[in-house]
């Protein structure tokens, strides 16, 4: 009997062994797959949110530097006068940079944003004299976004490209009427007689205005300068509204001096530069940050769908 309960507890111990084994190997599968699971996830997000930017290139080589200015001149905004200039100077000091381009898809912003560029444009040409840099507007280069391109060596375009805008503009609202109407009362507090100027719950002074405008149309002749020392004598000035805010295609932008020929940025590295291979010196932003950013924003949707939508449930 005793033999009997010995081989029977030796049994039952195998058994539990043997399961205990079964079930370590199971879990070990289980996480080898969440893991390759995870690693999918994390390539699928540095796939998504990455740029072809981050492909390796070979720095050694002679090749043109590429410069993107896109969107919103203005600070905080991916085409800031920071980042441009960090780039910049980065494309220009680098030993085998052959030539560099500015592609510009902007319709402007702030001219301070682009005069800062525009003078920093000037200082590393002059500082660098054996690497040109050429501007090509892709599919608008208008206001800040010309004020900058008026600084390269060259302008290319596209013949359907919307180039010009030379012009400066501050924008405002009128709401004295309806808030008499609505019957609220304004209750600002201010010291200093101008402080409130421009504040749209009062009317208008023609005292401010004229001051406004003082302003603008220095900021204006600023601009007119800065370009007509760019493009020198290949812009013609007599044409009407030129200096007025006025826009153009490419192919009518090249006949008033605006733009010297058309082409695009693989055209002008390829023919003009002489090195077709381009590697883009545009900063990026962190793709970590900018999945954070994204997720973060996803989230907050998520949350405003789900606790304060009207939508019956």
């Amino acid at each position: 009997m005793s033999d009997n309960n010995t081989s029977w507890e030796r049994e039952v111990v195998t058994q539990l062994a043997e399961a205990s084994l079964k079930e370590q190997r199971r879990s070990r599968r289980w996480g080898i797959l969440f893991k390759l699971l995870t690693f999918g996830y994390i390539g699928a997000i540095i796939y998504m949110f990455g740029d072809a930017s981050l492909t390796k290139v070979d720095l050694n080589n002679k090749h043109t530097a590429l410069v993107d200015i896109t969107g919103v001149i203005a600070d905080n905004e991916k085409a800031s006068a920071d980042s441009i200039v960090t780039s910049l100077r980065s494309a220009f000091e680098s030993e085998n940079s052959a030539g560099v381009i500015i592609r510009i898809n902007s319709p402007g912003g702030s001219p301070v944003q682009s005069g800062y560029i525009y003078d920093e444009i000037v200082r590393l040409r002059e500082k660098h004299p054996d690497t040109p840099l050429y501007a090509v507007v892709s599919d608008i280069g208008a206001s800040g976004g010309y004020y900058i391109a008026s600084a390269a060596d060259k302008i290319y375009a596209d013949k359907a490209s919307i180039v010009g805008s030379i012009g400066v503009r501050m924008d405002n609202f009128g709401f004295v009427e309806a808030i008499d109407k609505l019957g609220i009362e304004r209750r600002t507090l201010t010291a200093g007689e101008n402080k409130a100027l421009l504040d749209p719950f009062l009317p208008e002074d023609k005292k401010t205005k004229a001051h406004m405008q003082t302003m603008l149309t220095e900021i204006h002749q600023q601009f007119i300068d800065s370009v007509k020392k760019g493009r020198g004598d290949r812009l013609d000035t007599s044409v009407e509204g030129l200096f007025e805010g006025l826009i153009w295609t490419g192919e009518a932008a090249v006949e008033i001096g605006l733009v010297d020929e058309l082409g695009s940025s693989s055209y002008v590295a390829r023919e003009v530069i002489g090195e077709e291979t381009i590697v883009d010196y545009t900063v990026q932003e962190d793709i970590l940050e900018r999945f954070a950013e994204r997720l973060g924003s996803s989230v907050a949707q998520v949350i405003s769908t789900k606790f304060f939508s009207t939508t019956p449930r």
